[in-house]
């Protein structure tokens, strides 16, 4: 015993080496991690706003609150939360001794028989005795976290824990944005589709007006045909609508976790969102953005994995004790017998266990550069989705600057042709089929790019990491 302290005393002395450092965030360049044509200088951004203040419609937050209350990839995700922090608790509790308790008991009955005398017919006598011992021992083992096993395991599986909370965030935040992508995305479809039905309504007015000028000679066969394929046309684009609304809607009930069916829903009209969206800056992205933090917590583990490796290779030493409670004089179950105490100390001290300690860390530090360079791609993949989201805002705001011009200046243009159609003979069904057309097309357009600007502003609030509570 006394030997086994002074390795304990010299064992302290060595505990400089680096099973007990802590881990440290790798140097990262974030400075130009937006892209150079874009200046943050601001530490404002929007992805600190709650989402119920950047999705302001009433009815996306409802749709929104169902989903995190129903979505099982979120459940699942939960639940994994639970299960680290059922880990962590079982590492920190392996600083505690283990406790055991060993009751033994046997209880023995002896008979003796005496055959009577052969004169003396009578039955046979006997004689019975009994015995009982008993035997109560406890034992504990202490393990002495010397060279930090214990510890690195509780740090691994703090880190643990860390990667399952900021999965959960990740897995939250996305089903938010997804969530929100889906129901514009139908309120995008919708518009389509009104666009698409007053269309047809208006080509079978000029249907219509082609068929009472072929009577009267003022019209070809040709226009009424081209005009009756124009509006068929139109009438299979309302069917491809509503098949998509249907499809985005069933997209979304298994989203909310729920069967299929309608979704209730306001306009692509009526929504409205910052004009000017702050993107702060790049170092935020750090904290805020849960994948980067799921990257840096695996990096975090798989650097504690490599200390518990690395204290593989020094001794193990538990400190052990037993006590107990016999008797030994056999028919007194109530005699208190004797008490055993001991204490035994053992240092387990590992050779060469066929290399497979040299091996285990090797293959800790092989994962922990692995994580290293996940955790460094995981900001670059940050840092491109914020400017892809930037520009796709940027180019969908000029984009639709264009659009609402181009769909004034051919909704003139079909106004007028069609009245000169009708009332004389100075446009053709041509120019009419032409400017109809082209006013549906843009109208399409600018519906799409509509929802192209507010896909921009959800993309950036995901790329910098919003997403937070309620």
């Amino acid at each position: 015993m006394k030997r086994i302290l002074i390795l304990l005393g010299c064992a302290t002395l060595l505990t400089g080496c680096n099973v007990y450092r802590q881990f440290e965030r790798p140097e990262v360049e974030t400075g130009s991690l937006f892209g150079h044509d874009v200046r943050a200088v601001d530490t404002a951004s929007i992805a600190s706003l709650p989402w119920t203040e950047l999705f302001t419609d009433p009815m996306l937050q409802s749709l929104i609150r169902e989903g995190l209350a129903n979505n099982t990839d979120l459940g699942i995700a939960r639940w994994r939360v639970e299960e680290a922090k059922a880990m962590l608790f079982s590492s920190r509790l392996a600083y505690l001794p283990s406790l055991s308790l060993n009751p033994q008991g046997q209880l023995s009955r002896q008979v003796t028989s005496r055959q009577a005398d052969e004169g003396n017919p009578l039955v046979n006598s006997s004689t019975r005795s009994s015995s009982a011992t008993y035997n109560i021992a406890a034992s504990a083992e202490w393990e002495v976290d010397i060279f930090g096993r214990l510890t690195n395991a509780k740090r691994g599986a703090k880190a643990a824990l860390e990667q399952s909370v900021a999965y959960k965030q990740a897995v939250r935040t996305q089903l938010i944005v997804t969530i929100a992508n889906g129901y514009y995305n139908l309120l995008t479809l919708d518009r389509q589709l009104d666009i698409s039905r007053r269309t047809a309504v208006s080509w079978d007015e000029i249907l219509r007006t082609y068929e009472a000028k072929l009577r009267v000679g003022e019209a070809t066969a040709a226009a009424v045909a081209q005009g009756k394929a124009s509006k068929l046309a139109v009438e299979g684009q309302v069917l491809t609508l509503e098949k998509q609304i249907r499809a985005q809607e069933n997209s979304l009930s298994a989203l909310l976790g729920r069967v299929p069916g309608s979704i209730e829903r306001a306009t692509l009209e009526g929504q409205s969102f910052p004009e000017h969206l702050a993107v702060g800056v790049p170092l935020q992205l750090l904290d805020r953005r849960p994948d980067v933090c799921q990257a840096e917590a695996t990096l975090a583990q798989a650097f504690y994995n490599t200390n518990a490796a690395r204290a593989a290779f020094y001794p193990s030493i538990t400190l052990s004790g037993q006590a107990g409670w016999t008797n030994t004089n056999g028919a007194v179950i109530m005699n208190p017998g004797s008490w055993l105490l001991n204490a035994i100390g053992s240092l387990t001290q590992p050779l060469f266990n066929r290399g497979r300690n040299i091996a285990n860390l090797r293959i800790a530090k092989a994962r922990q550069e692995e994580a290293v360079l996940s955790f460094r791609q995981s900001l670059l993949k940050a840092g491109n989705e914020v400017n892809d989201a930037l520009a796709q805002w940027q180019t969908a705001d000029s984009r639709l600057g264009i659009d609402r011009e181009q769909v004034e200046a051919l909704r003139v243009a079909v106004d007028n042709t069609t009245k000169l159609m009708q009332y004389s003979n100075q446009a053709s069904y041509l120019e009419v089929l032409t400017a109809s057309q082209s006013l549906l097309q843009a109208e399409l357009t600018e519906a799409n790019d509509t929802f192209d600007k507010i896909q921009g502003v959800i993309n950036l609030y995901h790329a910098l990491g919003g997403g937070c509570s309620p």
